[in-house]
């Protein structure tokens, strides 16, 4: 395993004390973790599902698989085997060792990018090379190469046309390209994002192809570690035979509430429109309050910067009881943003905004 970095979140601590003391208390949008309800129709399944005494399928349960692979048809048009879909333990898990499962000596991720993908190539002993939009990495042969649409930290939604690319430049490689898709669900004009599994964007042909994608921003699960992955059949066959040897296995109710959750697009609506509420009135705020905001078409942040250091943006926050995350956490291209998560109530974005204004 190679050396790890420090944790991130533990630099932030002081800033976070200094909003803390606001007089009207803390509104904590550095961390994109999801406050609103988990929907009945999960809760209930999951209830249903607790009296589970035997060991689940790693593989998960033929209904979770046929509803992987129905969402996938319904949401991107892809058409899938269901043998082709796996299960996973919350997608930071897979994000984390996947370089380990597949047995990568090399990782390419994004310039500004969740920390993870490093990360998981730093567990695997695998070099981690920052990879540009165009693909460019030189004589460098990639074993893995994430891409993140939309992404997390800016919001990038990445067109079929360069997703295209993409695919065909790792091809030609032998390059497994892992598309990190959690925040799909989560888009905020006329033009919902694609997957690298599209039809429009592969074909019928999920060969060296892997999308993978998370429960917990779309459906309030990240208390239920609850995702999967997806595309070549292959791989994800690989990928199982680990996982079996590992004990990497979704617990048997939160199978069923995942199973729940697929089959059920309403909830799905009702959330996104909630996060559009709040992005609307946080997005104005912070214009106002002289920041420019870039790539705000989906996800869960607001990618923010004054034109100055992030950490002096951060204090200038903190000092009005906003905690945001600094950009540095996504690489040093981010060194001059913010990243502004929507996971709050409403009332505590409304008054995330009221003191944006006031300022």
């Amino acid at each position: 395993m190679g050396s790890l970095p420090d944790f991130p979140w533990d630099s932030l601590a002081p800033y976070a004390e200094a909003a803390r003391a606001h007089p009207d208390g803390v509104v904590d949008l550095s961390v994109g973790t999801p406050v609103d309800p988990t929907p009945d129709v999960v809760r209930r399944a999951l209830a249903d599902a607790a009296d589970a005494p035997g060991y689940p399928l790693t593989a998960g349960t033929p209904a979770l698989r046929d509803a992987i692979a129905g969402w996938l048809a319904r949401r991107f048009g892809i058409a899938i085997d269901p043998a082709a879909v796996l299960p996973v333990i919350g997608t930071k898990e897979l994000v984390a060792w996947l370089p380990t499962l597949l047995g990568a000596a090399s990782v390419g991720f994004p310039s500004l990018a969740y920390p993870t993908y490093d990360v998981g190539a730093r567990i695997a002993g695998a070099k981690g090379l920052v990879v540009d939009a165009t693909v460019s990495v030189g004589p460098e042969r990639l074993d893995l190469l994430w891409v993140n649409s939309p992404s997390n930290p800016t919001g990038k939604v990445l067109p079929p046309d360069h997703l295209r690319k993409v695919a065909e430049w790792a091809r030609e490689r032998g390059t497994v390209v892992a598309s990190d898709e959690c925040y799909a669900d989560l888009y905020y004009g006329e033009a919902a994002p694609v997957s690298i599994l599209s039809p429009e964007v592969c074909g019928r042909a999920h060969d060296g192809l892997l999308a993978v994608h998370s429960m917990s921003k779309r459906s309030n699960l990240a208390g239920y570690r609850a995702g999967f992955v997806a595309g070549d059949a292959e791989v994800v066959a690989k990928l199982l035979d680990v996982r079996k040897h590992a004990g990497m296995i979704v617990p048997a109710p939160v199978q069923a509430a995942m199973t729940a959750a697929l089959r059920d697009d309403a909830h799905v609506v009702t959330q996104r429109a909630r996060y559009a509420a709040r992005r609307t009135l946080l997005l104005g705020a912070l214009r106002d309050a002289g920041f420019l905001v870039e790539n705000t078409a989906a996800g869960l942040y607001l990618w923010s910067t004054r034109d100055e250091d992030c950490w002096e943006t951060v204090g200038w926050l903190a000092e009005r009881g906003i905690l945001a995350a600094p950009g540095s956490f996504y690489g040093a291209a981010g060194s001059r943003h913010v990243r502004i998560a929507l996971t709050a109530t409403d009332d505590r974005i409304a008054a995330a905004a009221d003191r944006l204004v006031r300022s």
